[in-house]
């Protein structure tokens, strides 16, 4: 599996530092202070890809709300369909919650 390569102490140490995180106001003031707001601002943009492919939009679709290239499109729908389920975990869970 892919995700083996990921792991690591300071990587660990990344995930347990935002999994310490309380609320959306504290995410805000983490991912403000370590990322960019061009960086924060793709990892969400690729959320969003990924809602829509799973909810059965097209690529012109996709393209046209958010901005996102054809190739971040299908880099995201390459790891829907054979990624780690990553996108699905958080994305059933989201979508439980509303």
């Amino acid at each position: 599996m892919q995700i083996d390569k990921l792991r690591g102490q300071h990587l660990d140490e990344l995930f347990e530092a935002i999994l310490s995180l309380k609320d959306k106001e504290e995410c805000y003031r983490f991912f403000d202070d370590i990322a960019t707001m061009s960086e924060i601002q793709s990892l969400s943009q690729r959320l969003q890809v990924a809602k829509m492919l799973t909810q059965g939009a097209t690529y012109n679709a996709i393209e046209e709300k958010t901005n996102a290239s054809t190739a971040t499109i299908s880099r995201v729908r390459r790891c829907i369909n054979y990624g780690s389920d990553g996108y699905k975990i958080v994305l059933d869970r989201i979508m439980e919650d509303k």
